[in-house]
């Protein structure tokens, strides 16, 4: 793979990772663009301990463009777009309107009227990532080759940005279709640098640790050998990883990538581990669009460590799952998920193990 990296008529950053050698990346934006100027900020909810992201400026991003006006597709004679040279393989740019920036206003330390109520302006830093530039492919019409580019990617983005300033948790993952809220249809993923550790990590770190506590092992450890010895739900495994849906499965679809050696995020996986990952996450993607003869709707989530804690306490994985209950029905998120973030799933797990096995 290779690296090169260049800058916007705004200021901001662009990444090519190219699949082999190429010619140098030199290509200018030239497109007029204002500087860039986020104002993005956090609150911590009173009530649950929680923060809270808000960015107005995001308002005005660019929503369900035509094909011949993608933002993401390579730069043509006229048409200049976010990525300024004629064709490329993997592209990872900052956002132009990001949830969370470098330089973003300093705050007072409460909000106005409510000194109960934290803030502190919204610093990390958040980045788009164009898997092709085939506006009409998928994540799951890549090759492995393709594939391992794209790790590679994520490793490299995970150790840039957890080494910005005020990160604490880096996020990378990709959303597909618009019933999942996609407003620009180019292949594409997102990765973000948290200025907190999230709720759901944190959750799950306080259960790796108290489990651990008790056993002397990693939980996800043990879910992982009992799944692969059950192999009831188990989807597809090779020597480095298992995917299998979970026995507690929230959405209708739902699977985990899991390698079989415990590491803390992209980064620390291993050549081989990289290279394997490849062919099982695309035969799972497969199996997916096979389960309505259709492409599913999918968010693609990969849960790794924080920056700075629980470390020890973390296992890397790959959690794949979507709203798409039936053909045509989708799972809203009602009074008992919304409300009290109680989940009631409408099939179960063993259901849906059995028929993404058949969906080939």
């Amino acid at each position: 793979m290779k690296r090169s990296s260049n800058h916007l008529a705004d200021g901001r950053e662009i990444i090519y990772f190219d699949d082999t050698e190429t010619a140098p990346r030199t290509a200018v934006d030239s497109r007029d663009l204002p500087a860039q100027a986020p104002r993005s900020e956090i609150r911590r909810d009173p009530l649950t301990g929680e923060w809270v992201g808000m960015a107005a400026h995001r308002q005005s991003r660019i929503y369900k463009p035509p094909a011949d006006l993608c933002p993401l597709c390579p730069t043509s004679p006229g048409r200049p777009t976010e990525i300024p040279e004629s064709s490329y393989d993997v592209v990872v740019f900052e956002n132009r309107f990001p949830s969370f920036a470098q330089g973003v206003p300093a705050l007072p330390s409460t909000v106005d009227g409510m000194a109960m109520v934290e803030q502190a302006g919204g610093l990390g830093r958040c980045e788009v990532v164009c898997f092709t530039s085939d506006h009409e492919s998928s994540f799951g019409q890549l090759s492995p080759e393709r594939v391992r580019t794209v790790v590679d990617a994520w490793a490299d983005r995970t150790r840039t940005l957890s080494a910005l300033p005020g990160v604490e948790q880096v996020f990378c993952f990709e959303n597909r279709g618009e019933e999942i809220g996609v407003t620009l249809h180019h292949p594409h993923g997102q990765i973000y640098g948290y200025p907190f550790v999230t709720p759901r990590t944190e959750l799950m770190l306080a259960t790796a640790r108290e489990y651990h506590a008790e056993h002397g092992r990693h939980v996800l450890g043990d879910v992982l050998a009992a799944e692969r010895a059950a192999e009831i739900r188990v989807i597809g495994s090779t020597e480095h990883w298992t995917a299998f849906v979970p026995a507690a499965a929230r959405w209708p679809v739902e699977v985990h990538l899991v390698p079989h050696r415990q590491v803390p995020d992209i980064p620390a996986l291993s050549d081989a581990e990289r290279d394997d990952f490849g062919g099982l996450y695309l035969d799972v993607l497969g199996r997916l669009d096979g389960l309505y003869d259709k492409p599913l709707p999918y968010i693609a989530a990969w849960h790794q460590a924080p920056v700075r804690v629980g470390r020890e306490h973390s296992w890397l994985h790959l959690q794949v799952f979507s709203v798409l209950r039936t053909t045509d029905k989708l799972k809203y998120l009602a009074g008992s998920e919304s409300g009290m973030a109680v989940w009631v799933n409408d099939v179960t797990p063993e259901q849906i193990a059995e028929r993404l096995r058949g969906s080939e």
